[in-house]
């Protein structure tokens, strides 16, 4: 993590990104919750969640880049990465002006200057930021994530010091700012909340403090827990009344178009609907606006350029239009090795591979739910790390129709037992209850190489060396698989159990298998042992104990 407090390098804008998708995760559904305005559809928090995992996605692409060489990117090309990866992948009024408040930055931030420049560069970086995104707002309303940019940039422009102190300068102006706002913005007034793109705001300004400076700040709010909003009153803002006094649809597309293209498309949009904001430039935008005639806005799209990843959301019904009939009910798993993909396949369920190093994005799981075409699905993660992921993916799918229930499963063979247990045939909420009851009973396992000397909680290890974690923390450091495998099983089994599942890696032989069921067998009465091959997987060895 960067310690420094002179300038913002390319290893910063990647930790940054880490850390506010991990930010934003945290607080998804607090945010969620304090939605009232445009339009009061409770998805705030996950559009800007979907947001920075575009962009953190494409910094990581571009750091995978160099990896055969020994150097790293340059500034430049990690700020454009993120502000790109922000752009397309933009979500909704709020993650739509995120991205333009990042390109802002990344305008002035990928200029050449000394390192002498680190801090004036970051002062006038958030303020282009905050001055671009409300040149994309068609209409800007104080009291909102507006509002709360332009405090963070005056704020950043009145504080001395180094770049980290100018980082937390914009952060506390804007948590100030964001205090104010439901006094400034009658719909948050009445609902008794502050505003949701702005609450955003703060917890990836929050982010950056913590990436430039080494020292997160104080969270603003200790909980996840959010006011419950009321339904704002018939003026406050058009598109949050009911379906016939505001616009039905929100349309989004990414398009391929000239400056005076869009100029153009801007006041078509304008007269058709409102929340109109186009963001982006050279050549490629994202256009986010509620209208009541998605056919005509779409249509003002192909005339100014070429439009494409078009999504339309009916705010009334809260879904997708045009889907088939789907089937009533489904599991999705994200599996570790293709062998347990064919094992979770053969059970009927739509598998995710998540490869080593490269865990599924939640595009990936929102692809896998629509995939099921089902009414119903059962989420299964297997992953603590996945956790945010995977909620903002659940949240996506909801708003397209589909009742999606997440099982915050930590490892496969959690997933495994889960899946055991699964009948389509009884109601949804017996079958998720049963389906976690069997993920929770079961406590899990792995052995991994270590890759270098380092603490652990159960002593020094060794570049090498087997270690065997159970349920998430290192509890035996070994020399070979074998014995590891051995003593973790008598760990986990010492505080009883019924069942033993053993997932092999590729490389590893059958004989590991026989000699771990005869460890059981003879040392554990009424204990059954199930092996699965998991093809490719980072772990040699999974274990679960039920």
């Amino acid at each position: 993590m960067p310690q420094t407090a002179d300038d913002l390098d390319a290893v910063a804008v990647r930790t940054w990104c880490s850390l506010a998708l991990d930010a934003l995760g945290r607080e998804r559904e607090a945010i969620d919750a304090i939605n009232v305005y445009p339009v009061a559809d409770g998805d705030t928090g996950t559009n800007l969640y979907l947001t920075v995992e575009s962009a953190a996605a494409a910094v990581e692409a571009v750091f995978a880049a160099h990896e055969t060489g020994t150097s790293v990117p340059s500034t430049a090309d990690a700020v454009r990465a993120m502000a790109h990866g922000a752009l397309i992948g933009a979500r909704g009024n709020s993650g739509t002006i995120l991205a333009q408040l990042l390109r802002g930055m990344a305008g002035v931030l990928a200029e050449e200057a000394g390192p002498e420049a680190g801090t004036d560069r970051l002062r006038l970086a958030l303020t282009r930021a905050a001055v671009s995104a409300r040149e994309a707002v068609a209409h800007p309303v104080e009291g909102t994530v507006l509002t709360v940019a332009t405090a963070a940039a005056e704020a950043a422009g009145r504080a001395p010091g180094g770049t980290g102190a100018v980082a937390r300068a914009a952060y506390e102006g804007a948590r100030t700012a964001l205090e104010a706002t439901p006094g400034q913005l009658a719909v948050l007034g009445r609902a008794g909340v502050v505003d949701a793109g702005g609450r955003g705001l703060v917890a990836v300004l929050g982010a950056l403090v913590e990436a430039v400076s080494g020292r997160a700040p104080e969270r603003m709010y200790e909980s996840s827990a959010a006011p419950v909003p009321v339904a704002p009153a018939a003026g406050d803002c058009p598109a949050a009344d009911d379906p016939e006094g505001g616009p039905a649809f929100e349309v989004i597309y990414l398009l391929e178009a000239g400056d005076g293209a869009v100029e153009r498309l801007r006041t078509r949009l304008d007269a058709l609907g409102d929340s109109l904001v186009v963001v982006g430039g050279d050549g490629l935008w994202n256009v986010h606006v509620h209208v009541d005639d998605a056919g005509a806005a779409v249509e003002a799209g192909v005339e100014a350029g070429r439009p494409y990843r078009i999504r339309i959301t009916h705010f009334a019904a809260d879904r997708v239009h045009a889907r088939p009939e789907p089937a009533q009910r489904a599991v999705v798993v994200v599996v570790p090795g293709d062998g347990l993909g064919g094992l979770c396949a053969e059970a009927g369920a739509t598998t995710v591979l998540a490869r080593p190093g490269e865990p599924p994005a939640s595009g990936e799981l929102v692809d896998a739910i629509r995939r099921a075409h089902a009414r119903e699905v059962v989420l299964l993660p297997n992953d603590g790390d996945l956790r945010h992921t995977a909620a903002a993916a659940a949240e996506q799918a909801r708003t397209e129709g589909i009742r999606v229930a997440l099982i915050p499963t930590r490892a496969a063979v959690q997933g495994i037992a889960a899946l055991a247990v699964h009948e389509p045939d009884r109601s949804f909420d017996e079958d998720v209850v049963a389906m976690t009851a069997a993920a929770g009973a079961t406590r899990y396992a792995e052995l991994a190489v270590a890759e270098r000397q380092s603490w652990t909680m159960a002593g020094i290890c060794q570049a090498g060396d087997i270690l065997g974690l159970i349920d998430g923390d290192v509890a035996v450091i070994g020399e070979d698989v074998p014995r590891t495998a051995r003593n973790v099983l008598d760990r986990m089994l010492a505080a009883g159990g019924e069942l033993v599942t053993l997932v092999l890696g590729e490389d590893v032989p059958d004989a590991l298998a026989d000699a771990l069921e005869e460890h059981v067998r003879e040392g554990y009465l009424a204990v059954d042992t199930v092996v699965y091959r998991g093809g490719h997987q980072c772990a040699p060895l999974l274990i679960g104990v039920e």
